[in-house]
């Protein structure tokens, strides 16, 4: 791994500028009020910004993690400022029964699962479509979309109707990425997940939506792109920098709600900075 490159996967402590990811000027309206939520990938960026504005409306937390110990206390301690329960878990979900034990554990600390987010992810880029090796194809795979199944079908037994289940895809996966092959191939593989889980669940009363964001800064970005690109990522959208995870969030708020987005499943929110995508 290259000096100029933070150790994966990735503390914001680590990063060179502080992501804004604690939904500081948000204010909630107890949308959630009540709720359950369980949310892998929840330490940091994206995830701990969800953790955060999903206490805000008034919803208990737990977070999965890979290892990232004080980013994730960091996002229980914002939790708990909100007067909400929250609870952490490292957890490594590219292994089947760490996903199901992540669940029994949330389940049984919160009291039942009502609203799932499943957001953990791992890239790694690549200059040629031939120096993925055989084991970054399989471990991007059984993190970004083999951890979607285990801990949805283990959810399952839990999540009411009326829940609500929100996968987290990415623009790579709506339009590719020539340096992220395998990455992208998964965030299309969410799409069509999220599509088929939402015609299967219709009849037991869940919805299922997902957020594919564009470029965001968490601390993913540094723990895996080299210092260059980090310097300039995001420049290419069309609001010429990336999304902070604070502007993220609120999306996953929109269909975790009921009052919100009640008519919405099967719907992907795409947040990525003024990009016109054809089809």
């Amino acid at each position: 791994m290259e000096e100029s490159m933070i150790e994966y996967p990735g503390r914001t402590s680590e990063m060179p500028e502080r992501p804004q990811d604690e939904m500081r000027n948000y204010v909630g309206r107890d949308l959630l009020q009540g709720q359950k939520a369980l949310i892998t990938g929840g330490d940091s960026g994206i995830g701990r910004a969800v953790a955060v504005a999903f206490a805000k409306e008034g919803a208990d937390v737990a977070i999965g993690y890979l290892s990232e110990h004080d980013d994730a206390a960091r996002t229980v301690e914002l939790i708990e400022k909100e007067g909400r329960q929250a609870y952490r878990y490292a957890s490594d979900l590219s292994q089947a029964d760490a996903c199901r034990k992540l669940v029994a554990d949330a389940a049984k600390d919160l009291g039942g699962i009502t609203l799932l987010v499943n957001n953990a992810a791992y890239q790694a880029p690549v200059q040629q479509f031939e120096e993925i090796t055989d084991e970054q194809w399989r471990h991007t795979f059984a993190l970004n979309i083999d951890s979607f199944f285990y801990v949805t079908k283990a959810a399952l037994q839990h999540i009411p109707k009326g829940g609500a289940i929100i996968n987290t895809s990415s623009i790579n996966g709506l339009r590719g990425n020539k340096q992220l092959i395998d990455y992208s191939a998964t965030k299309g593989a969410i799409l069509a997940l999220t599509y088929s889980l939402a015609q299967s669940l219709m009849d037991r009363g869940i919805r299922v939506n997902c957020v594919a964001p564009g470029p965001v800064w968490t601390p993913l970005i540094p723990a895996t792109f080299p210092k260059d690109a980090v310097e300039s990522f995001g420049e290419q959208a069309p609001y010429e920098r990336a999304a902070q995870p604070d502007e993220i969030a609120p999306s996953f708020v929109f269909f975790a709600a009921n009052q919100m987005s009640s008519y919405y499943s099967g719907e992907v929110l795409a947040p990525i900075g003024g990009e016109t995508l054809p089809g």
